[in-house]
Order: structure tokens, then sequence, then C-alpha cells
């Protein structure tokens, strides 16, 4: 494992030299060509810190800003991304089992996969008003697609020896669910968590820009009004830094679920 360490930090600082080099390069025509629109990064970070991490330690350095606009924007992605992941591998596992079910709905899920999430924010607006139901709403539906059609995919391609031979052997539809269809359709199911982690920081950024009172997207409205244009880079600068730290968490805890599966196709 310790010979391993150096080799990776090799490899991921060559897949991350552009970065360095773009900042520089962004750094230096930036300052030569005064662009009031286009501020350094030296002046967009310290601004990043000035307004979101420059609290006392004891609150995590976090600042007003952070806790008043941040945390609540979190708090919002975390719970609306967890709701239409359950409702997604729920239903979309019962969709992929029954043929049914999957032939009288499919239409529908299909005209709603297609539909701009966005689009339908003026409708939450008037059912649920303002506010955090609002964005949730939003969230869950934005979020919800990827996932309801992978799990119905994997569900729909479990092999069907493996059912046949617990069926054989009297095992419980329960333990069938558990032990066999969603190991089964686990990695089409992470497939789509994935592609669902993006999609809930760009319906919470456009749900709070349209409906909201606080978080990121509000106050990146804000800054948009007073044409505070470091804040606004700020803000934009820290949804960035937010996705990255979500899709390498999501891919953390993916690697470690599905080490199995990467040891199954490693061994065919």
């Amino acid at each position: 494992m310790r010979r391993r360490l150096p080799v990776r930090l090799a490899a991921g600082a060559a897949r991350l030299w552009p970065v360095p080099v773009a900042v520089v390069l962004w750094e230096v025509a930036a300052r030569r060509a005064q662009a009031v629109y286009f501020p350094p990064p030296s002046q967009i970070a310290a601004r990043l810190h000035e307004m979101w991490f420059s609290g006392p330690a004891g609150r995590l350095f976090l600042t007003d800003d952070a806790l008043v606009h941040v945390l609540p924007s979190l708090g919002r992605l975390l719970l609306g991304w967890a709701l239409a992941c359950a409702a997604g591998i729920a239903a979309g596992v019962a969709l992929g089992r029954s043929a049914t079910l999957s032939q009288y709905l499919g239409p529908l899920i299909h005209f709603g996969r297609t539909l701009p999430p966005p689009v339908l924010l003026p409708y939450f607006l008037l059912l649920f008003g303002v506010g955090t139901p609002t964005q949730l709403a939003a969230i869950v539906f934005g979020v919800v697609w990827p996932v309801l059609v992978n799990s119905i995919e994997g569900a729909r391609h479990i092999d069907r020896q493996y059912l046949e031979t617990a069926q054989a052997f009297g095992i419980s539809r329960r333990q069938r669910l558990t032990r066999i269809i969603l190991p089964g359709a686990m990695p089409k199911i992470f497939a789509g968590l994935r592609l669902s982690v993006a999609l809930a920081l760009i319906m919470m950024v456009v749900s709070e820009l349209l409906g909201g009172t606080e978080g990121v997207g509000y106050r990146l409205l804000i800054a948009q009004g007073e044409v505070d244009i470091p804040t606004m880079w700020s803000a934009t600068l820290l949804l960035g830094l937010l996705g990255i730290a979500f899709n390498a968490a999501f891919l953390a805890v993916e690697r470690r679920v599905l080490r199995w599966h990467r040891a199954a196709r490693a061994e065919a």
C-alpha cells in the first residue's frame, strides 16, 4: 500500500497539471486586460476566503454567510438527493422486475424524464410557495430520473439462472431481493446515482435562483443585482468545489461498495 501511494500521487499530478497552468494564464491575462467581469483568480480566491471561510475556529472557520447560505443549501441538496434516490431505486426495481408495471408506466416515465426540470419550477412555486418545499420538489424531480431508469435496467437484466436456482432452493422473495436482485442491479444503480449527484447540485442552484430566500444560488443572485463581480465568481467557485468534493466522496463510496464487482470482472 505504501509503495502504491507515491505512484498514485504522481499519476494524479500528471493529470492535474493543466489546472495550475490555466490558473496562471488567467491571472496574467486578467491583470493585463483589467477586465471588470473577469477578475484574476487571486482576487476570486481572496473573496472566497473572506465570504465563506474566514470565521472563527470554533465554527470550523465558517462565516455568517456560510452558516446562512451554504449549510441550508447542503441540507436541501442532501435531503432532496436522498429522497430521489430512495424513490428511484424502489420504483425502478419494482418496474424492472414486473413486465406489466413497466408496460403501463413506461410511457409516463419516458415523458417525465424528457421534461426539463426547471420548466416545472413555476408550478412548484404555485403549489408550495417560495421556500424549502419548492426547492426540494425541484431537486427530487430533477434527480430521480437517472436513478429510476438505471435501476429499471439493472433489475431487468438479472441472470435468470440465479433466480431459478434461488427459487429451486426455496429462497424467499425478500431474500431474493436483498441477495440477488439488488446486488446484481447495483452497478447500474450506482451509474445512475453518480449522474444524480451532479444533477442535484444543478437543481439546488436553479431552485435557489428562482424560488429561494437563502442559499448559495440566492446569494449569487443578490451579488448579480449589486453588480458585485468578485462575489459572483466566489459563489461560482464554491459551487465548483462542492461538486468536486461530492463527486470524490461518491467515487470513494462506489469503489468500496462495488469492490466485489470489480474483482469479479478482473477474474473474468
